[in-house]
């Protein structure tokens, strides 16, 4: 019966993908965006997420990693977008792995949903700790491994979470190889780890949030399940309900400062 109900609810135009990791799917899930009122909204607050948490001096050099089909440009205009796909909306096209920036010339890197899709996080941190400025940040948004976020993800949603994994993701492909507990893993649960590692990145802040606005947008794949107009009251309960989101938010910010 779930499954029947999981199948009505997914989007028309995503039912027939068949290669996550094609650039048509990512220009897909762009054009999805766009046309999704509520989601749009949403990816607008977690832009505005990254623009207050560095302050943006014109002058600084800025890079989003994996912006596949998202629109930070609009909020963060000087901004640099990158992919590992060759998008035709993205500045330039690179693996995290070898980045195309001398040392110490990037002020931040910005992440959405894309740490968890890194198979080799260990070299590619070398790499962004290469190339950021002392005093320069990592800014990431990523799945949370909470209650409620770990039943979601674990019973709905078509990525791997597996909180007891390792470092290294297996796979080839670049958006259907993950594991959406990565970032929790390195941060959270092996901080420790991370810090002896690496001695120069030190995790300045972890904030948990965004417990249901993700789920009733229907995300890239499923039909909305609220109406558009309801967003600013969705909001609005779930900063009531800010007190308990380490525990129900299904995502989390986490900020990695070069010191």
């Amino acid at each position: 019966m779930l499954q029947k109900i999981l199948e009505w609810l997914k989007l028309p135009e995503t039912k027939n993908i068949e290669n996550l990791d094609h650039p048509s799917t990512t220009e897909l899930h762009k054009k999805i965006i766009e046309q999704k009122p509520f989601l749009k909204k949403l990816y607008l607050d977690f832009y505005n997420q990254f623009k207050k948490s560095f302050y943006l001096n014109p002058q600084g050099t800025f890079v989003e990693l994996g912006s596949g089909g998202g629109f930070v440009k609009k909020v963060i205009p000087q901004i640099m977008t990158s992919d590992i796909l060759p998008l035709h909306n993205t500045d330039l096209c690179f693996s995290a792995e070898h980045i195309p920036f001398k040392d110490s010339s990037i002020d931040a890197f910005f992440m959405l949903d894309v740490f968890h899709h890194f198979k080799h996080p260990v070299p590619i941190l070398k790499e962004i700790s290469r190339c950021l400025k002392p005093g320069g940040k990592i800014v990431m948004l990523e799945p949370a491994n909470t209650l409620w976020g770990r039943f979601i993800y674990q019973n709905f949603h078509h990525e791997n979470f597996d909180p007891s994994g390792g470092w290294e993701i297996k796979g080839d492909g670049p958006l259907s190889s993950a594991n959406g507990a990565l970032p929790w893993i390195i941060f959270c649960r092996d901080k420790e780890k991370l810090e002896a590692q690496f001695e120069s990145l030190k995790i300045s802040k972890i904030k948990y949030h965004t417990p249901f606005r993700y789920l009733l947008s229907g995300g890239v794949s499923m039909k909305q399940l609220v109406p558009s107009f309801s967003y600013p009251l969705i909001k609005a309960i779930e900063l009531i309900l800010s007190p308990f989101h380490r525990w129900l938010g299904m995502f989390f910010t986490i900020e990695i400062q070069k010191i």
